[in-house]
C-alpha cells in the first residue's frame, strides 16, 4: 500500500462543511412552543377554545388530533369553529397530560427530540419520520 498517494482530509474542515449545509433551525432548542391551552368547562361539557391553534402548532391534522383526545378521554365530542367540544367534564390537568402524551407519541422525534416530524404511510404501516435527523419509527394509528 502506497501511503504517499492517499489523500487525507481534515476532519474538522469536513465537519464544518457538513454542518454549514444543515439549516439553522435544526440546531435551535427553544423554537417549539405550544400555545397556552385554553380549557373551559361549561356544565357537562369541556371545551378547548384554541384547538385549531394547537393543531397548527404541532403540525397535525385537527381531525387526527381530536380523534386521539376523544379516544384517550373516553368522551364523545366534535370540532366546531376551531374549538374541540368534549361531551363530559374532564379535569384540565388530565386533558393537558393527554395532549403531552400525543406530542410524545405523534410529534416529537425520539432520537433527536425535535418536532420536525411528519406521518407517512408505507403499505399498511404508518411511520413517524423526522425531517431533522432522518429517524423513522412505526406508530399505531388511532
Amino acid at each position: 500500500m502506497d501511503l504517499e498517494n492517499i489523500d487525507y482530509y481534515d476532519y474538522k474542515a469536513l465537519l464544518k462543511r457538513a454542518r454549514s449545509q444543515i439549516p439553522d433551525y435544526v440546531f435551535q432548542k427553544d423554537r417549539f412552543e405550544l400555545p397556552p391551552i385554553e380549557i373551559l368547562i361549561e356544565g357537562n361539557r369541556t371545551i378547548i377554545r384554541n384547538f385549531r391553534e394547537l393543531s397548527k402548532a404541532v403540525n397535525r391534522d385537527e381531525e387526527f388530533f381530536a380523534k386521539y383526545l376523544l379516544k384517550e378521554t373516553g368522551s364523545a365530542g366534535n370540532l366546531e369553529g376551531g374549538r374541540l367540544i368534549l361531551q363530559r367534564k374532564i379535569n384540565p390537568e388530565l386533558l393537558k397530560s393527554r395532549i403531552n402524551d400525543f406530542l410524545r407519541e405523534y410529534v416529537i422525534c425520539r432520537e433527536c427530540g425535535k418536532p420536525d416530524t411528519k406521518i407517512i404511510k408505507e403499505g399498511r404501516v404508518h411511520l413517524l419520520k423526522c425531517m431533522a435527523c432522518g429517524a423513522i419509527r412505526p406508530i399505531r394509528m388511532i
